[in-house]
C-alpha cells in the first residue's frame, strides 16, 4: 500500500456526505471529476476520492455476489 493509505482510508461522516452528493453533481461523463469531487468534499486529493469511489463500487459488488451477507432484519427484538 502507498503511504498515504492511512489518510485515504479516514473519512468523516460529513466527507461521506459530501462525497455522495459530489457524485450525484459529477457524473461519469463530467471532465476533471474526481478534482471537482475532491475539491467538494476538502481535504482529499483527486487521487484519494478516485479511490474511494472504486472501493465503493467493490463494496456494492461484493454485497450482490453475496460475499458479505445482508443483516437479518426480521429480528425482532424488543424487551420483555
Amino acid at each position: 500500500m502507498a503511504s498515504n493509505s492511512t489518510s485515504s482510508d479516514s473519512w468523516t461522516a460529513k466527507q461521506n456526505k459530501d462525497f455522495e452528493d459530489a457524485l450525484a453533481v459529477f457524473n461519469k461523463d463530467t471532465p476533471d471529476r474526481w478534482h471537482n469531487i475532491a475539491k467538494a468534499v476538502g481535504d482529499k486529493t483527486p487521487e484519494e476520492v478516485k479511490r474511494h469511489y472504486e472501493m465503493l463500487l467493490q463494496d456494492l459488488e461484493d454485497i450482490e455476489s453475496g460475499k458479505v451477507p445482508l443483516p437479518d432484519y426480521t429480528t425482532n427484538k424488543k424487551g420483555a
